[in-house]
């Protein structure tokens, strides 16, 4: 089904329709109380209630853009340029050391090649860095990730920067960024099935739904059953004790079958990393009881 998404005017930071008021307030009472700029997106059950928080802000993403990138990925399958199956030569070398990479830890001893696929999961799933960066190279790199994004009609993000490049100063972070709803209109478009062949969109769906980060975050006070596709983002911490990124977002199903979609951008923060999910994990859970009672109040919706 082809839906067309309402592009609400970016200028609304906070409620944009007077039903989601008290949601709205309750999500301000959670987050006032921390030394952070909390970025809030939240498009309620057929593509009502939508609310927004610091939507103004350019949040950095961090590992959120691999979801980019295999939409990128994905579009070059569905034109034929690549295949899932096609298996892709690895070098040791070309692999970074200090990162997060269950891929490397997994093929740690000589040269080893991966198919298009595998590295797609490493990289969504377990948000693998040094698989991300050569599904970069895959494609053309950041730029080229960029302009697919843009040629969506997403124009509030900007991909610039390899996972290896961020690791070369704290500040080349910010150049991958996004505003929460740019976030949000993009997970809308994989849902509603407006960029991807059905093949393509299943696979993304799958490895976002199987992913292994971030259990503390959209998923960490939902009910277990709770089926959650998302993607996660982690900075470190400076010496300043601050950090740029913890984030989450995604789309959630509700016990009727309906879903929402939620994207929680936590950035220069002061709390710790516990704090900074429990952010996420308090608005997903705000957020679910909102719709949760109001499907009870009007089964119709």
């Amino acid at each position: 089904m082809i839906r067309l998404l309402v592009l609400l005017p970016l200028f609304c930071v906070d409620t944009c329709f007077p039903q989601v008021s008290l949601l709205s307030e309750r999500i301000h009472a959670l987050t006032s109380v921390y030394r952070s700029i909390t970025g809030v997106a939240m498009i309620g059950p057929d593509s009502r209630d939508t609310l927004l928080l610091n939507n103004h802000h350019h949040f950095p993403m961090q590992s959120v853009y691999k979801f980019h990138l295999a939409l990128a990925v994905l579009d070059r399958v569905d034109r034929g340029e690549l295949s899932l199956d096609q298996m892709i030569h690895i070098r040791q070398e070309e692999l970074m050391v200090e990162t997060w990479s269950p891929m490397r830890d997994d093929h740690n001893v000589g040269d080893f090649e991966l198919s298009v696929r595998e590295l797609l999961r490493y990289t969504v799933s377990q948000s693998d860095n040094n698989g991300c960066d050569v599904l970069f190279r895959l494609v053309g790199g950041p730029k080229s990730v960029d302009a697919y994004i843009h040629g969506l009609g997403i124009t509030d993000i900007a991909i610039a920067a390899t996972e290896e490049e961020m690791q070369s100063a704290d500040s080349v972070q910010y150049t991958n960024w996004s505003t929460p709803l740019s976030a949000a209109f993009v997970l809308q478009k994989l849902r509603y099935r407006e960029i991807l062949s059905e093949a393509g969109n299943n696979v993304l769906w799958d490895m976002m739904v199987q992913t292994s980060t971030g259990p503390k975050r959209l998923k960490g006070l939902l009910p277990a059953e709770a089926v959650v596709a998302h993607k996660t983002g982690t900075s470190g911490t400076n010496e300043k004790g601050i950090s740029a990124a913890t984030n989450d977002m995604g789309i959630v199903e509700m016990p009727d079958g309906k879903e929402f979609t939620l994207v929680v951008f936590v950035t220069d923060s002061q709390e710790d990393h516990e704090a900074n999910e429990k952010i996420i994990a308090d608005i997903a859970r705000v957020a679910w009881d909102y719709f949760l009672e109001d499907v009870t109040k009007d089964p119709a919706r």
